[in-house]
């Protein structure tokens, strides 16, 4: 049931920071107009409307009897007079005449005004009575039946009720209004900060600079924007060393092998020297496959680039090889990309299904917000409990180490460190042509 309920808040919460803060910022503001308003309404308005209400009955009640008792039409005038002058009432007597009862609809104001006056003259005029609320003209008419005849009286709305009660509306309607603006104004100057963190840390792992970056905002936020340069800096730094020592190895190692290369060039040709040559390749093979897992793509800049170009010069340079490849693209698959590091994850990946495959299928789609690539073989496939493994480095389905069958293992691992970089995701399923199906995506 905990769990139900959780579902259903998050549900209903808003997802951004923005939008939460405002809801903790705008909640307590409704919540005590909504109280306020019970409040004054249910204490200070009825009390004072049927107060109000109780001195207009009291008053007609004196009117009532004083024309049941049959004045003269002298007394009738001098009393409506009076009524006028110093009341606000306007009386009306028709001698004789009988009240007639219309059922009337009251709604809204007319039927809290009706109500209250209704049940005050209940309680004081004690006789049958009749009440018409004009809203819009700011009147009140009340009919008595008396012995003699009918009492008219008619008084403006504001001896029922006080105008307070919308001037103090008004001003908490008004001032929560104020409220509301500044505080949205207020949350978007204190967001915006975190958005541009996130903004950069997105950048960032995608391999993007961001030289405009500069803490600012609340302390927080500026404590967490200079922790973020700082790993920006160190993360660089590391970088530039890792490829400055990558250079020297490189340099280092294929030293050697370019002698010993030479030296087996002047040996001649016999079957001892083409072993010694096949190892030397594969040597060059491996040292360059660590080579580019442990170099990644830096110092490569994003550049927005046509990824069917690429696959299409890929395609073409595999099938000058012999290779049996089908490629299919949908939309314009166009997006911003590290070009020599996204190809070389392109190549690993086909390399890969042209080692266990006779024919490999490319289809490449492009929507409004993501690429996806999906690589297919005809080969034996990977056993689905070893498809999280093939993507650790050095790991092979082959346990004999041979490079020839089985690579060095890091073919995969680089396209997954590639693709991650771009922001993407990279996996495997089974393909419909009975090998493997390696799915890739990245935003455009």
């Amino acid at each position: 049931m905990k769990v139900r309920r959780k579902g259903i808040m998050k549900r209903f919460l808003p997802r951004t920071l923005f939008g939460r803060s405002l809801i903790i910022v705008v909640a307590p503001i409704i919540l005590l107009q909504m109280v306020t308003t019970y409040i004054f309404f249910d204490r200070h308005w009825n009390r004072m409307t049927g107060r109000l209400a109780f001195a207009v009955a009291g008053e007609t009640a004196i009117l009532a009897d004083q024309f049941e008792s049959d004045p003269p039409p002298e007394t009738v005038q001098r009393i409506a007079g009076y009524a006028s002058r110093n009341l606000e009432l306007l009386i009306g007597f028709d001698r004789g005449g009988t009240l007639q009862t219309v059922d009337r609809e009251h709604s809204g104001w007319d039927s809290i005004v009706a109500s209250m006056l209704a049940g005050a003259l209940e309680n004081q005029v004690r006789r049958p009575f009749e009440i018409a609320v004009d809203i819009e003209d700011k009147w009140v008419s009340i009919g008595v039946q008396l012995t003699n005849g009918v009492l008219h009286v008619t008084l403006p709305q504001g001896r029922l009720f006080s105008s307070s009660g919308y001037i103090f509306l008004l001003w908490m309607f008004g001032t929560s209004i104020v409220l509301i603006v500044i505080a949205i104004l207020f949350m978007r100057n204190q967001v915006r900060p975190i958005r541009r963190l996130a903004v950069a840390a997105e950048r960032f792992g995608k391999g993007r600079d961001v030289p405009a970056f500069k803490p600012e905002g609340a302390h927080e936020v500026r404590q967490a924007a200079r922790a973020f340069l700082e790993m920006h800096e160190r993360v660089r730094r590391q970088i530039e060393q890792r490829t400055a020592m990558l250079a020297g190895v490189s340099h280092d190692l294929r030293t050697p092998l370019t002698r010993l290369k030479l030296q087996l060039a002047m040996l001649g040709d016999s079957p001892d020297v083409q072993a010694c040559k096949a190892d030397i390749e594969v040597m060059e093979r491996m040292i360059q496959g660590y080579l580019d897992f442990a170099r990644g793509e830096a110092g490569e800049v994003a550049t927005r680039t046509d990824i069917a170009r690429m696959l299409e010069r890929l395609v073409a340079a595999a099938k000058r090889e012999g290779a049996d490849i089908v490629l299919s693209v949908q939309g314009d698959p166009g997006a911003s990309i590290r070009p020599l590091a996204f190809e070389r994850c392109l190549m690993n990946v086909v390399a890969n299904a042209r080692r266990f495959g006779t024919t490999v299928w490319i289809n490449a789609a492009a929507t409004e917000e993501a690429i996806e690539i999906a690589v297919d073989d005809n080969g034996p496939g990977v056993p689905e409990e070893r498809y999280e493994d093939v993507f650790k480095p050095f790991f092979r389905l082959d346990s004999s180490r041979n490079v020839e069958t089985g690579g060095v293992g890091l073919g995969l691992p680089i396209a997954m460190d590639v693709i991650h970089s771009h922001g993407g995701r990279i996996w495997l399923e089974k393909s419909k042509h009975g090998g493997l199906r390696v799915v890739m995506t990245v935003p455009r």
